[in-house]
């Protein structure tokens, strides 16, 4: 720590790379906090956790008795142990006694993107509720079809302000907070939908995943899906960067033109060839018609083979894309996790470590800010593994009962949990890193290097 700090001050580092380095060292030290305490008033197991994404500082959090609370996890309510430990308990939480609050139990609770001024709630009364923080009041009501058992929020949009709401109807649906109705109903589905999750490279994609075992991807500008997912097309591993395949087709192209002085003409030849329609073969997504008036390309939502293509031979619980939108993270009831390519709707066969997940309602994963762990849920235990090698890194007990939902704070390392034992968990980084300031001499020569 003390070398990487030197080398900062010379310039031997980078900024962005430094700041990556502390944070995946403060990630890495993760462990049960031993100075910090969310004191739990709900009596219920928690659902749903989420951390503004403004100021990241209030954790909003759901739970089974149909209550939800905010908490304010950067200053602490009161102090024990000689002011050791902090103590944080709710700002203020709505139950059944409220007067717009749920009858049945909150199944999602998330932040509205823009501010902390409005939070929504989706509960198994078949209701979404959106509530002014400031007055605790309902401000905005949807009468779903069935529970609810996700929310959603684009944290890029711009140009709306919907809600993508999964429940255990076959369709979903889109709740606009300005006019207050439904913008309009995504069909594809043949059972309900467990699961909803934005894209974070486009406001326009939402991904959805239902208990029919399949994930569909949608553009909410058109009608159908544009892509479903299917386990049996694979690719092995990741796609090398951009810059690398470029450089690599770039390099490939030039060597066969030095060796054949006819490839240039042959390659004008088959394009010709491929313009004029003939010679056209059929991709694993799309169609195109060989024949006739029509040769626009094909709804792959339309086509039946693809349309029942499924990504988990169970109901799929858990969605999670990572932050550069291009690779999806997946968890079914069949106990399994997936990575799959969001350009080439491939599923990348990394082999997650043997996992036992719930398989009776939808679990909440997390990420960090580079996407190369992923913290999910595995009964009583929390696993954090490797994105790109499926390996297990870290393993976190402290729940009694199963855990359903956690929340990685990107500002300050932290990891919240929740569970059926109706506790918030906090795993925040060691405060001390004996290995490390054991030996200053030694640290310091290597520093004055």
């Amino acid at each position: 720590m003390w070398r990487e700090i030197g080398d900062r001050e010379t310039g031997k580092i980078r900024p962005n790379l430094f700041a990556n380095r502390i944070k995946w060292n403060r990630t890495e030290r993760l462990q049960l906090s031993n100075h910090k305490d969310i004191v739990s008033p709900h009596k219920g197991s928690i659902n749903s956790l989420q951390v503004d994404l403004t100021e990241g500082r209030y954790l909003l959090s759901g739970a089974s008795d149909a209550s939800a609370a905010i908490f304010d996890i950067q200053r602490a309510t009161e102090y024990e142990g000689g002011g050791v430990i902090a103590k944080h308990k709710c700002i203020f939480s709505v139950d059944k006694q409220h007067e717009g609050g749920h009858r049945y139990s909150i199944s999602s609770a998330i932040w509205y993107p823009i501010d902390t001024g409005l939070f929504i709630t989706g509960s198994y009364d078949h209701h979404i509720n959106v509530w002014d923080t400031n007055t605790t009041q309902v401000v905005v009501n949807f009468k779903m079809p069935g529970k609810v058992y996700r929310t959603a929020m684009s944290s890029l949009a711009t140009s709306h302000m919907l809600i993508a709401a999964g429940t255990e109807d076959v369709q979903v649906r889109l709740c606009d907070i300005a006019s207050g109705a439904f913008a309009h109903t995504l069909s594809g589905h043949r059972d309900g939908v467990m699961t909803v999750e934005w894209s974070t490279s486009s406001e326009w994609v939402l991904v959805t995943g239902g208990c029919d075992g399949a994930i569909r991807f949608w553009d909410i500008r058109r009608a159908g899906c544009f892509l479903v997912l299917d386990q049996s097309l694979s690719q092995l591993g990741r796609r090398p960067p951009i810059l690398e395949r470029s450089a690599t087709t770039k390099v490939s192209t030039t060597k066969s033109l030095l060796t054949s002085p006819s490839s240039l003409t042959k390659a004008r030849a088959s394009q010709k060839k491929l313009a004029n329609g003939s010679g056209m073969k059929q991709s694993s997504i799309c169609k195109f018609p060989a024949k006739g008036p029509m040769r626009q390309r094909l709804h792959p939502g339309m086509l039946s083979s693809q349309d029942r293509a499924t990504a988990h031979y169970g109901a799929v619980t858990g969605l999670k894309v990572t932050e550069d939108g291009m690779y999806l993270l997946s968890a079914g009831s069949d106990s399994r996790l997936r990575l799959w390519d969001v350009a080439s709707g491939c599923n990348t066969l990394v082999n997650f470590e043997t996992v036992r997940l719930q398989s009776s309602k939808p679990i909440q994963l997390a990420t960090t800010q580079s996407s190369d762990l992923i913290f999910v849920p595995c009964m009583t235990t929390v696993k954090a593994f490797d994105v790109w090698s499926g390996k297990t890194s870290l393993t976190f007990r402290g729940h009694y009962e199963c855990v359903n939902c956690c929340w990685f704070n990107f500002q300050d390392q932290e990891l919240y949990t929740g569970g059926n034992d109706r506790q918030i968990l906090v795993w925040s980084p060691s405060q001390l890193i004996f290995d490390e300031v054991d030996g200053p001499a030694h640290d310091q020569d290597n520093w004055s290097d």
